[in-house]
């Protein structure tokens, strides 16, 4: 692997390590036109689904008290 050395890792202070874990997250978030495209239909399709009337909105509040269990 690279020219850092893992030791070297640990040794960083607390809000470099931060930052360094936020900068290796970001680099495996990478674009996808392909499924953006993809959620932005399913996105769409729901608004109109839900315009139409043939579907009901959930509180987000008791959405999460039954998967709190």
């Amino acid at each position: 692997m690279g020219t850092v050395a893992y030791e070297e890792l640990f040794d960083l202070k607390p809000l470099d390590k931060i930052h360094l874990i936020d900068q290796l997250l970001l680099s495996l978030d990478l674009p996808n036109n392909e499924l953006d495209k993809i959620w932005i239909e399913e996105a769409e399709k729901r608004i109109d689904s839900y315009e139409a009337g043939n579907t009901q909105a959930s509180d987000i509040y008791e959405v999460l008290a039954k998967y709190k269990r």
